[in-house]
């Protein structure tokens, strides 16, 4: 595994983040500290994978890897191969390339992601460098 090393005290706010991307009942605020990005994933009651961020990348399913951690609402997640899982308030999750997932109940689902961040829902997104 690599060494990540930080060499600078960095504080930034999302609610004033670096980059925001408002795709259909979507929020992604994105700040960057560093070679990092961080995060704040909301998703609104009714959305789909397959609905609301589909159109933008043009792929089958979502082929992004996820790290992150639920802070709020319910996502259900399924792999292109078939497995299943609930993502639920205090859980943190991996999600590999290769799945749906839609917004359980009526309430937001809102996540920190720390892997997909710089490059989930951009149509390029393999054209973009990856930050850790």
């Amino acid at each position: 595994m690599a060494e990540n090393i930080v060499t600078k005290l960095e504080v930034k706010s999302h609610d004033t983040p670096d980059e925001r991307r408002t795709p259909e009942r979507t929020t992604i605020e994105v700040n960057t500290l560093g070679e990092y990005s961080v995060g704040r994933f909301t998703f609104e009651p009714g959305w789909r994978w397959s609905d609301c961020i589909k159109p933008i990348v043009e792929t089958d399913s979502c082929q992004n890897n996820h790290v992150g951690y639920c802070i709020s609402g319910t996502l259900e997640v399924q792999t292109d191969a078939g497995d299943r899982a609930i993502i639920k308030a205090g859980d943190s999750y991996t999600i590999p390339p290769g799945h749906d997932a839609y917004v359980v109940g009526d309430h937001n689902f809102v996540s920190l992601e720390l892997l997909s961040a710089p490059v989930y829902a951009v149509h390029d997104h393999l054209q973009r460098p990856r930050l850790r």
